[in-house]
This record gives structure tokens, C-alpha cells and sequence, in this order.
């Protein structure tokens, strides 16, 4: 990456001082565009096994984050502050924002983007680690949320490695993203996607 020099020397001052929640949100907040892959496990109480899904996501600073499902079905959805769009055969399409994924996703673009005043609002933070290897844990204070997820976990070193949702009637979820890199600019195919 470009900025190894630099972060570097911000590793290094780093370590002399206590990691906190506004070095996290800087040090998420950096890049503008962040292109990856990801596998999210689904565990339900009621299957033996969880259910996987694979794809990949580009997440640009000034407009949101493209989720592109690939297994077990091809799904296409745009998380920006407009809302959730999905695309279908008349391209992309608003989704209802009282669907019940819609403040998840809303939580999932904060998280993303290092948005630690928008979370400290919905929960109470705990940070451990350092800036190369972070574990912050998401505490609901809303009775909303308590009602959805017990705690949410989140690995990370320069980016986002894992989240977790652990839900209220046992139910849980795993994302990894993987292969995440934040040096290349958007396509115009993605510029195009994020501009409809």
C-alpha cells in the first residue's frame, strides 16, 4: 500500500499510547474505497448446519457499500444513506426502510465505514487490542436492539476482518471478510451502480 511508510510510524506511536475508540474510527475511516470478498454463516438453532453464503462488497466512503451475493443465489444490494436498494430486472429498487434488516444494515455500514459516534448512540463500546490486531464488542443500549442481539463482536487489524451477531433467541452470524484491499478506485461500473 501506498501509505506503509506512514502507518508505519503511526503503528510505532501507536503502541506508546493506549489504542482508543477515535483511533479506531480514524484508522477505519481512512480509506475511500475498500473492495473485498465475503462468506456469512447463518447458525440457527433449528439446522445442525449453517446456512453459507459467499460474495463479494466494494464499501466507498461518499456513498455506501455494494453487497453482491454470488452463492447460494446472485443478489445484488446497494446499502447507502438513502437506504437498501436491491437490483432486479428494471435495475435498482428502494427497499421499505422498516424492513427488519434495514437497521442492521444501517449498523453494518457504521461499523464499516469506523462510524464510532453513530454506534456510541446504540451501544455501548468496548475496544481491546491495538491498531494491527483490534477486537471491539457492541453492547445494545436501545430496548430495540436488545430485543434483536444480545452482543456484537467485531476482529479487525487495518480493516474489518469479522463481525458477529449474536442474537437474542440464539441465533447468530458470522461474516469474514476476506482478500479486503483498500488501494483501488472505483469502476465505472461501480460508480454507475452507485450513482442510480
Amino acid at each position: 500500500m501506498k501509505l506503509i511508510t506512514f502507518l508505519g510510524a503511526l503503528l510505532l506511536s501507536l503502541q506508546a499510547q493506549a489504542f482508543d475508540l477515535q483511533q479506531l474510527s480514524d484508522q477505519l475511516a481512512k480509506p475511500s474505497v475498500i473492495h473485498g470478498s465475503f462468506t456469512q454463516e447463518k447458525h440457527l438453532r433449528a439446522l445442525p448446519q449453517p446456512l453459507v453464503s459467499k460474495g463479494t462488497f466494494v464499501l466507498a466512503k461518499d456513498h455506501g457499500l455494494l453487497w453482491l451475493l454470488k452463492t447460494p443465489l446472485q443478489q445484488d444490494y446497494r446499502i447507502s444513506a438513502q437506504g437498501i436498494a436491491r437490483r432486479d430486472a428494471n435495475g435498482w429498487q428502494l427497499l421499505p426502510n422498516k424492513s427488519a434488516g434495514a437497521e442492521q444494515n444501517r449498523l453494518f455500514l457504521a461499523v464499516l465505514q469506523g462510524d464510532s459516534s453513530g454506534l456510541q448512540r446504540d451501544f455501548e463500546l468496548q475496544l481491546q487490542g491495538e491498531a494491527r490486531q483490534w477486537k471491539l464488542t457492541l453492547i445494545p443500549r436501545s430496548l430495540l436492539l436488545k430485543q434483536v442481539f444480545t452482543q456484537i463482536n467485531i476482529d479487525g487489524g487495518e480493516l474489518v476482518h469479522t463481525i458477529e451477531l449474536l442474537e437474542t433467541q440464539g441465533d447468530s452470524t458470522v461474516l469474514r471478510m476476506q482478500d479486503s484491499t483498500a488501494g483501488q478506485p472505483l469502476s465505472d461500473a461501480e460508480q454507475h451502480d452507485f450513482a442510480q
